[in-house]
């Protein structure tokens, strides 16, 4: 069968479009703003990739099924004609991955707020360490796995990230509705996607859809100690409900959870037995808990009699994935990491664990206001509240802030006046151009002091400052910090 993927560079469509080629398909797509690391993929893969739209370049090729992406809208001229010729099928991305690789399989499907990629990531890892031969599907880039998709053994478990965002322009449920879960994973709710959910109601609504889901032979596994995750699976009768956390309810608790410079290190306990004992290299309790929450998905279907057999010695050098936490750079004085943070409490979860883990450094945190919600002024509050765990705050301007009108726009300018209020130093920039500049200019003036510590939290692209940054950085002897280049 011949797919052509209707914005074929995302990493979930090109992701998609790498695993329809491995089983078989013949694969090409369009897309614009076509770039390395997801092009080189696909082309090194044999799949043809297409610059702009074209309705009359789609009819010459008359593939037999088009894959719409949700990043896809009325108004493109390739949409436009899908509907009006009704000469080719067309799907949701998820909905080809339920009728091509998910509809027979046993599938861990992975949801939640906050730490879907290392979740999913993490139970795919123990699953193939454990001899599961499992398939998986990433929303980001894996570093301990071979690829962000692969289809696995027919009969064997497939894990795939669950997001809560809509599907497509034409089918406006969460993407996890079509993921056949037989482990149904929630990690945790948040209100987040303002620009879908009306309020935190409307999302705990999609995610007892998602638990209506899951089979008798089923089971959900549940943070214990998110209190909107037990409004959820609370009326649950219909399949077991395995609850992780560190609460003393919890099935598998997480005890002695320490950090420090050299890592973390925790116990896992399956119904008051030692399952194990963790030392690993992520920061913080938060990725402890999606080590708990993986592995006990895992393990639910791999080892169903008796979860606590699946073996966790990988994740003593499990990586997670890329621009989670991700160093860049690591000399002496500067250390440098990129992260995927857009929402209040990731951030201030991931800003509380660097503090224990660079307890003698001078944390920058530098923030792009990218999202859908983060570009909104109603978490404006919370931000601030989670930015003013370090010690000096870079705010970049907000994404397309033209779009929205001024009160409904987070306001970069305030915030920076609170956090100095706070007795932070807080600078916010009309470009990211310019917010280089001034880190730069910042760490130099202070590289005589404590070593530094300079965090990037962005969804998007922050406009290739990151890699200036550590590019500038890498490229001198470790003995000096003059960055000005």
């Amino acid at each position: 069968m011949h797919i052509y993927f209707l914005g074929i560079c995302g990493t979930a469509m090109g992701n998609a479009a790498l695993l329809m080629r491995e089983l078989g398909h013949e694969v090409s797509g369009a897309d614009t703003g076509i770039y390395p690391p997801m092009s080189t993929q696909l082309r090194k893969a044999g799949v043809e990739i297409l610059e702009g739209w074209d309705a009359a370049r789609l009819k010459r090729l008359a593939p037999d099924l088009v894959v719409v992406g949700n990043a896809t809208s009325r108004g493109n001229p390739e949409v436009e004609w899908l509907l009006e010729a009704r000469a080719v099928r067309y799907v949701s991305l998820p909905e080809l991955l339920r009728k091509e690789v998910l509809g027979r399989r046993r599938n861990i499907v992975v949801a939640g707020t906050h730490g879907k990629t290392t979740t999913t990531c993490i139970a795919a890892t123990l699953l193939r360490d454990n001899g599961g031969n499992p398939g998986w599907f990433v929303g980001g880039v894996p570093r301990d796995l071979p690829g962000g998709a692969a289809p696995g053994e027919e009969d064997s478990p497939f894990v795939i990230e669950g997001d809560e965002y809509d599907t497509a322009f034409f089918d406006k449920r969460s993407k996890f509705i079509q993921y056949e879960p037989a482990v149904f994973a929630i990690n945790n709710i948040e209100f987040d996607h303002a620009d879908i959910f009306r309020d935190l109601a409307d999302i705990e609504r999609t995610f007892i859809h998602g638990t209506r889901l899951v089979p008798r032979n089923g089971a959900i596994v549940a943070n214990g100690d998110d209190s909107v995750v037990e409004r959820v699976v609370g009326g649950v009768t219909w399949c077991p409900v395995v609850r992780v956390g560190i609460g003393e309810h919890c099935d598998v608790r997480i005890v002695d959870f320490r950090e420090g410079p050299d890592g973390a290190a925790f116990t896992l306990l399956w119904r008051g037995a030692v399952w194990a004992k963790v030392r690993w290299a992520l920061p913080g309790l938060f990725n402890a808990r999606n080590a708990a929450m993986g592995a006990t998905a895992a393990a639910l279907l791999l080892r169903p009699r008796d979860p606590s057999q699946l073996r966790l010695d990988i994740l003593a050098g499990f990586q997670g994935a890329k621009r989670r936490q991700e160093r860049l750079v690591a000399t002496p004085k500067v250390t440098v990491l990129e992260d995927f943070g857009h929402h209040p409490t990731a951030i201030a979860s991931t800003l509380e664990a660097l503090r224990l883990r660079y307890p003698n450094h001078h944390i920058h945190a530098a923030f792009e206001p990218r999202s859908n919600t983060a570009v909104r002024a109603l978490l404006q509050d919370a931000f601030v509240a989670a930015l003013a765990i370090a010690d000096s705050i870079w705010l970049a301007p907000v994404h397309r802030g033209e779009k929205r009108p001024p009160e409904d726009r987070l306001n970069t300018k305030e915030m920076a006046e609170e956090l100095v209020s706070r007795n932070r130093t807080a600078e916010f920039a009309t470009s990211n151009k310019a917010l280089l500049e001034m880190l730069r200019a910042a760490v130099d003036k202070a590289s005589r002091k404590n070593p530094h510590l300079v965090v990037f939290f962005s969804n998007g692209s922050f406009d290739g400052i990151v890699s200036k940054f550590s590019d500038a950085i890498n490229a001198l002897p470790q003995t000096s910090l003059e960055l000005g280049v």
